[in-house]
């Protein structure tokens, strides 16, 4: 497999430890043509995606930005409570 792709999506956080376990049930799921990693640094959760083709690559990174979002948002309002 030759990997011609790559993104790296990295968020700003509080919580990195909490998104990055919400993000953890994902990496499970396959995603046609890419691998990816999720790991946090530095108050940050970092999610690196290679993929074969541009294609590839937006499907896990459009997947991956909602994902995060859900997970973010959800932490914040568990925490209001």
């Amino acid at each position: 497999m030759t990997l011609a792709c790559r993104a790296e999506l990295r968020v700003r956080t509080e919580r990195p430890e909490v998104l990055s376990g919400a993000l953890s049930p994902e990496l499970a799921e396959r995603i046609p043509r890419t691998k990816v990693a999720v790991k946090t640094q530095k108050g940050e959760v970092v999610v690196e995606i290679v993929a074969d083709d541009q294609t590839a690559l937006r499907a896990a990174l459009n997947s991956y930005i909602r994902w995060t979002n859900v997970a973010e948002e959800t932490a914040k309002e568990a925490g209001r409570r």
